[in-house]
């Protein structure tokens, strides 16, 4: 059994974006309900964590922002754009999950934990240096990121972003560095606008932006593929010391706000790809942070299988590992990330 951390607490349920909003506390409220019977809990290690600082919220965001969003404590509706609503306590429940970030990673860089999943809301990566969007307040990912980059001396990172959406925020925070490789996989053309193939990094970070942009449909196998074929070799050249998830269950079957068709075996078979990477290139260190997903019952049943996947119980059958291995449906998607991959890497 792995050593695996799960970072959980109510005050996450108590960002509340109103009524009838796809991204509301009983996405986390079943998940919970799962973890706290015994037989769960005894899979897992719940260690406490701190909010964040305002010092680590600055590795990421301005001083504008942050209090922008300090400022929405206490009040009953605030709106920080069309789509990002805020309730009494969203601002403390956004520094906690940015807290439970900075904390997983640092149990990981110190050895005390073997992977960990930050179940947290609100989601983060949308969230801008300097303003929030699509549901997300501060990027938890990221400021993560860059906590293990500016103190802690990891010297580089893998983020993994398989949300439905395009992480605009995550990109932006590393788009002209090479110490954050960002990879992801999103529906395209489609919320928030970016994330096009052609967006490879600038500067020092170019070609450490690795977007494989999709029409939707895309189930188990072509994203079996894009890990098979373009994410692990490109990720073993790069050879992370942490490797970092943007977790969106909305690529589920069935989300209301996609097209996707992964389903419970697409995802544990991601993980496992991931863990058995983490293994090779960087000691295991793999933290993985929850996005989107407002599937409420396959949201809840995908992140159990992750976690399975996590401790090493391993819930991928064998026959459906070995298929999706071997997955081979045509995907021009892949094709057209690949050749715009290969002017960086070795394909």
């Amino acid at each position: 059994m792995r050593k695996t951390a799960v970072m959980k607490d109510n005050l996450f349920m108590e960002h509340d974006p109103g009524h009838q909003h796809v991204e509301c506390p009983e996405r986390l409220r079943v998940i919970y309900e799962q973890l706290d019977k015994p037989e769960m809990r005894a899979d897992f290690l719940f260690p406490g964590f701190p909010t964040a600082t305002r010092e680590e919220l600055r590795l990421n965001h301005s001083e504008a922002h942050i209090d922008r969003v300090a400022a929405t404590a206490g009040k009953t509706f605030d709106l920080l754009d069309a789509d990002t609503t805020t309730s009494p306590r969203s601002y403390d429940a956004a520094c906690l999950a940015a807290g439970a970030v900075v904390e997983g990673v640092r149990l990981l860089v110190a050895g005390e934990i073997d992977n960990c999943f930050a179940l947290v809301r609100p989601p983060g990566h949308h969230a801008e240096a300097t303003h929030g969007k699509g549901f997300c307040l501060f990027n938890n990912v990221a400021i993560g990121a860059r906590y293990a980059i500016d103190k802690i001396n990891v010297k580089k990172v893998l983020i993994v972003d398989w949300d439905l959406h395009h992480g605009n925020g995550t990109q932006n925070s590393f788009y002209d560095t090479d110490k954050v490789l960002y990879f992801s996989t999103h529906q395209y053309p489609f919320y928030p606008g970016s994330g096009a193939a052609t967006e490879q990094g600038k500067g020092a970070g170019q070609g450490f932006t690795v977007n494989v942009p999709l029409p939707g449909g895309q189930g188990d196998e072509a994203f079996a593929r894009i890990f098979n074929e373009l994410l692990l070799p490109v990720a073993r050249q790069y050879q992370p010391e942490m490797i970092m998830v943007s977790a969106g269950f909305d690529i589920y079957r069935g989300d209301p706000l996609g097209t996707m068709g992964v389903t419970v075996d697409g995802f544990a078979y991601m993980t496992r790809v991931l863990l058995d990477l983490a293994d090779e290139v960087c000691r295991g260190r793999l933290i993985l942070t929850l996005e989107g997903g407002y599937n409420v019952p396959g949201q809840r049943d995908s992140v159990l299988a992750v976690l399975a996947e996590l401790t090493g119980r391993e819930f991928l059958k064998k026959e459906a590992f070995a298929r999706l291995s071997g997955a081979s449906v045509p995907l021009p998607s892949l094709d057209h990330a690949q050749k715009i991959a290969k002017k960086f890497w070795k394909l």
